[in-house]
């Protein structure tokens, strides 16, 4: 099959006229692969389960969603939506940018595909590259050290020739962590534009064991009907996750407003004259043009502008029996920037009341993977009291994230929905006790 030329659209115009363009116009004819693409994909991972909150928050970011898929979602963006998924989104674990997708059953076909692609186009000449992650899944190439000897090989040397007479590049330079998943013989090579990974917001200086992640919290929340109006609580709250991330929902503080990002250091050739630009190779690099110091920038400024710094009537509470827990919820809170939004106290889920009603519990209550006669004993009797506590009063709603395989049947109560969600690779399912709907209010004349 002959080479096919690839098109790059920013908004409604086609990159491609002049090569010593600083404006972001570069040759379209930067992948040599087997498939077109008019505008550039981005992959976001989530949570197994938590894939219709992902696609939902992107939409509402105004993007247009390509695919859904288990534990990602496919979508297309222009030139700030490097920065402003990063920066905004609170359900996935990292942006990807896809450079290409193929087809391949042996080493060589993956070489000579990976070769295809013009990475002068990504990576400066003194970028430093990796094969950060290589995963495969029902497919002939399956090994991961392989994989990732070979791609790296393939971006060698397409680089030599596009810089001839170098045989070991400096790799001085921003780095560019490459991302390689294998499904069914179908290869998907994409950049990592995150580094570390998204649920590491920046406030959680102290976990507790077994800490809930802050992505998989968010997606509860977001998942569930409660809204900012509405009482919430976590009875086993550990370091803080669930109400923090509620907090930060309420006052519509994004998730990445104060932590950096990997692609924030790529230069940006506009920042330089343009025949220092073109002398540096930089004038070419599609990469500097998706991902920019400016984008971050405003997609930061647009954040801060957003968020609600008013004071604001919230009910969140959180609780927990270890005093030292509580200890590192509050500071949590505190880095957050929402400890005054935040009830924290010692209290047992058998005190566990409240003269409020049509509240939400949402919560993560302690559980184990193998447990003896005796753990069991303990948790069964826990969950017991949940399941007292979910009786008492049929106005509150509850959302209880457990690996217990006997949930239901120790709150001797069939949930109204459960789901199933992968917490790493620990299969776990989120109950849901609905309670009864609150009067709807007067309209008012």
């Amino acid at each position: 099959m002959a080479p096919l030329l690839i098109g790059f659209f920013i908004g409604n115009d086609l990159i491609g006229n002049h090569e010593s363009d600083i404006n972001c116009k570069i040759p379209h004819f930067f992948y040599r692969g087997e498939a077109a693409l008019s505008n550039e994909i981005l992959i976001a991972p989530c949570h197994f389960g938590m894939e219709a909150v992902l696609k939902r928050e992107i939409t509402d970011l105004g993007y247009e969603i390509d695919e859904v898929d288990n534990g990602k979602v496919t979508f297309i963006g222009d030139e700030n939506a490097i920065a402003r998924a990063n920066i905004n989104l609170r359900t996935t674990e990292r942006i990807l940018w896809r450079i290409g997708r193929f087809h391949a059953e042996t080493f060589e076909e993956l070489f000579q595909a990976v070769k295809a692609i013009a990475w002068d186009f990504y990576i400066p000449f003194d970028g430093r590259f990796w094969v950060a992650k290589a995963n495969s899944v029902n497919s002939k190439l399956f090994s991961p050290r392989d994989i990732q000897r070979i791609v790296k090989k393939a971006i060698v040397e397409e680089l030599k020739e596009h810089y001839p007479g170098i045989e070991i590049f400096p790799e001085t330079g921003a780095d560019y962590p490459i991302r390689i998943s294998i499904l069914k013989n179908e290869v998907t090579i994409c950049l990592d534009t995150t580094g570390e990974s998204l649920h590491k917001r920046g406030y959680r200086k102290f976990t507790a064991p077994a800490p809930l992640t802050e992505t998989l919290a968010a997606a509860i929340l977001l998942l569930s009907p409660w809204k900012a109006d509405r009482v919430l609580v976590d009875p086993f709250c550990g370091s803080g996750t669930i109400p923090i991330e509620a907090a930060l929902i309420a006052r519509r503080m994004a998730p990445g407003l104060h932590r950096s990002f990997l692609s924030e250091a790529w230069a940006d050739p506009r920042e330089d004259s343009e025949s220092k630009a073109i002398q540096n190779g930089l004038s070419m690099l599609l990469s500097h043009c998706m991902a920019t110091r400016r984008s971050f920038a405003q997609a930061r400024e647009d954040a801060e502008q957003a968020v609600i710094r008013e004071p604001m009537e919230l009910s969140i509470a959180g609780y927990d029996i270890d005093d030292e827990v509580l200890r590192m919820a509050r500071e949590n809170a505190r880095l957050a920037g929402v400890d005054g939004d935040i009830h924290f106290q010692r209290r047992d889920i058998a005190d566990f009341s409240s003269p409020k009603k049509y509240g939400f519990v949402i919560t993560n209550p302690p559980y184990g993977e193998r447990l003896n006669s005796d753990e069991e004993k303990k948790v069964r009797s826990l969950y017991r009291t949940i399941g007292e506590k979910i009786s008492a009063d049929d106005t509150w709603s509850w959302f209880v994230l457990s690996g217990y395989e006997e949930t239901e049947n120790a709150i001797r109560k069939k949930a109204t929905k459960n789901r199933k969600i992968y917490n790493g690779m620990l299969k776990t399912y989120l109950y849901q006790y609905m309670g009864v709907k609150p009067p709807k209010r007067p309209k008012q004349a």
